[in-house]
């Protein structure tokens, strides 16, 4: 092989170090991305208006503690062998209870505990779609980094064949090597082709996680700090993490069911009134109350009772099993920034040696020791090894972020990414006093537009 060749071959291949130089101006961050993600998500969305569905029922719970007013109008003609005649009334009637014996408040306390454990849902769906964000990011770094060096492997194939062609026509090299030089760019071009589907298809994944397409990615920050010891990673996984939290919330609702089940046993004290006006101008009125309770419904009371300890049972073992769960997954993550750190350390040899070999191959083909296809093997496996280290400094980034995620921090508050933060207790705080109208009322409307409502 001509030094020409060679000389174009080295250059392009060492130049392959500065493929991820200084961001430019404008480039967008991976903290830009994850405010995007954060402020596009349809998922957040959705989880957001379960949990106001959630503050809903704490205001139908509270809204059985109040008086339940109608009005009924009645008309009625009636035939008999003596007369005819129609006959209407209208009536205003009102229902009170008075006493359940902590039934109703039982539901509105299960009714608030689910809020609670709504919310936890919602923060959990936040660190999944920061996360699916951060693995698009890196995942598209890693894809423009790979079409770069395929562009170059290309660029420098196609050098090495034009010269191993010049070669060849003054005899220094035969026409095998120029065969071998061609299948070599064109296993070069054929590698291209595949980093640019790759890079496409990573494009739409960041398109999915973030809601639109990306401009210029800037280079990975500075990872997050974490915890010195996997214990204390766990240690935070178990106060914080939404998943523990919300199944938490989750048996306490469970309890209250059994609570629930023993006060549907009890009696019921209801007090009522009523106004009556007829069409022949009599007028009745009425106030009462009334006791009641169910003493035989077919065994349903008791299979209502049976099944809320039952779930209690299933809830508290969830939990256990939650938390287990949540263990495992800060000890996998710590392993994998373990395996990703020990990978970019081998890997840093690796290409050291690729570059010795290369430089080394280089000299040896000038001097007609090696031929133009060991040059191509030795820039082969640099390239390899660049590509290696490229997937493997991405894999650390994901799992340093991954184990965020398993201790609960992956959160757009923990992250400190300084976009507007949803506030899951402005609705609820409208809502669960069960307002209808007036101040209340604007007060809830003024929430609904401020989060995109009807």
């Amino acid at each position: 092989m001509g030094s020409r060749g060679l000389g174009v071959l080295l250059a392009a291949a060492i130049g392959l170090a500065g493929l991820a130089g200084a961001p430019r101006a404008g480039a967008e961050t991976l903290a830009d991305t994850l405010a995007l993600a954060y402020r596009n998500s349809n998922i957040l969305d959705q989880n957001r208006a379960v949990l106001r569905a959630a503050d809903e029922d704490v205001a139908d719970a509270v809204s059985i503690l109040r008086p339940v007013i109608a009005w009924v109008a009645d008309g009625d003609y009636v035939s008999t062998r003596f007369t005819d005649g129609f006959s209407a009334s209208l009536a205003l009637t009102a229902q009170l209870v008075l006493y359940d014996f902590g039934r109703t408040r039982t539901a509105i306390d299960i009714a608030k505990e689910s809020v609670l454990a709504t919310r936890q849902a919602l923060v959990g769906a936040e660190q999944d779609i920061l996360l699916q964000a951060v693995q698009a990011y890196f995942d598209l770094r890693g894809a423009i980094e790979r079409v770069a060096i395929n562009e170059n492997s290309v660029r420098v194939n196609d050098e090495t064949l034009r010269a191993t062609r010049d070669q060849a026509e003054f005899g220094v090299v035969t026409r095998t090597d120029v065969a071998l030089a061609e299948a070599e760019l064109a296993s070069a071009r054929a590698g291209l082709a595949a980093a640019e589907g790759d890079l496409a298809s990573a494009r739409e994944a960041y398109r999915l996680a973030v809601g639109q397409f990306p401009g210029t990615l800037a280079p990975a920050p500075r990872a997050p700090a974490l915890p010195a010891t996997v214990d204390a990673a766990q240690a935070v996984a178990q106060r914080n993490h939404p998943a523990i939290r919300q199944a938490q919330h989750e048996v306490t609702v469970a309890d209250l069911q059994v609570a629930l089940a023993v006060a549907n046993r009890r009696p019921s004290l209801n007090g009522t009134a009523s106004v009556e006006a007829n069409d022949d101008g009599s007028e009745n009125a009425s106030i009462g109350i009334r006791l009641s309770q169910t003493i035989y419904q077919g065994g349903a009371l008791a299979s209502f009772q049976r099944k809320a300890i039952a779930g209690r049972d299933g809830s508290r073992a969830a939990l256990l099993q939650t938390a287990r769960g949540i263990a495992q997954g800060v000890g996998n993550a710590w392993s994998a920034i373990a395996v990703a750190r020990a990978q970019i350390s081998a890997i840093d040899e690796q290409v050291v040696a690729a570059e010795i070999g290369f430089n080394g191959v280089r000299e040896e083909a000038l001097l007609g020791a090696r031929t133009s296809i060991d040059v191509l093997t030795a820039e082969q496996n640099l390239l390899d090894a660049r590509a290696a280290k490229i997937d493997a400094e991405a894999n650390l980034q994901v799992a340093i972020y991954s184990l965020l995620a398993s201790m609960g921090l992956l959160t757009v508050d923990h992250l400190n990414l300084g976009v507007p933060v949803y506030d899951p207790a402005a609705y609820y705080e409208a809502v669960r006093k069960g307002p209808a109208t007036s101040v209340q009322g604007e007060s809830l409307d003024r929430v609904l537009r401020a989060i995109g409502g009807n």
